[in-house]
């Protein structure tokens, strides 16, 4: 019968390291590029917040009696997107860096499109692409972060579950 090794921490060095209070939440075993994760968050900050726009102009701006529970889905996605930008420049901060909520560069930085259409069906079309969008954006992020950062990682995991779920009401509201 041969010997289990037991797994012990270096609580020495843990605690050595833990001295350099400076980086906050980021310790000296985080293994990604934090200026790549915190330039990459910030491009989902800023599709997040044109999401929340669009999603309450849509909410705003749908009319019809018929269309009251899809303005009341317009609205709910607006305020989960909203949840997911504060997700993302929460984090962002955490990675002692600054989330970039400039209004003059948000389209640009944005993975998604603002979206102004009128009519009920060109806005859900709407909404379905620019999930689909964020889904595939999350997505790559995901991949790219590997194991590197396993508290981003979690993070966007959740927000794209939740994309996918937006993802489905849009494609059941065209049906």
């Amino acid at each position: 019968m041969h010997e289990e090794k037991k797994f012990a921490l270096d609580t020495a060095a843990i605690r050595a390291a833990a001295k350099n209070m400076d980086d906050g939440a980021v310790t000296a075993g985080y293994q990604a590029d934090r200026k790549k994760v915190i330039a990459m968050l910030n491009g989902a900050l800023a599709t997040e917040l044109v999401c929340v726009l669009r999603y309450k102009r849509h909410y705003y701006t749908a009319s019809g009696l018929q269309n009251g529970p899809i303005k009341a889905e317009f609205l709910q996605h607006a305020i989960e997107e909203q949840g997911h930008a504060d997700l993302l420049a929460e984090r962002i901060v955490q990675l002692n860096g600054k989330p970039d909520f400039n209004p003059a560069t948000l389209i640009e930085r944005s993975h998604a499109e603002y979206d102004d259409s009128d009519d009920i069906q060109s806005m859900i079309k709407a909404n379905l692409i620019a999930e689909r969008i964020a889904i595939e954006a999350y997505r790559q992020m995901i991949e790219s972060i590997g194991e590197t950062d396993p508290t981003t990682r979690h993070m966007l995991v959740g927000i794209m579950a939740m994309e996918e779920e937006h993802a489905d009401d849009m494609r059941d509201l065209l049906a």
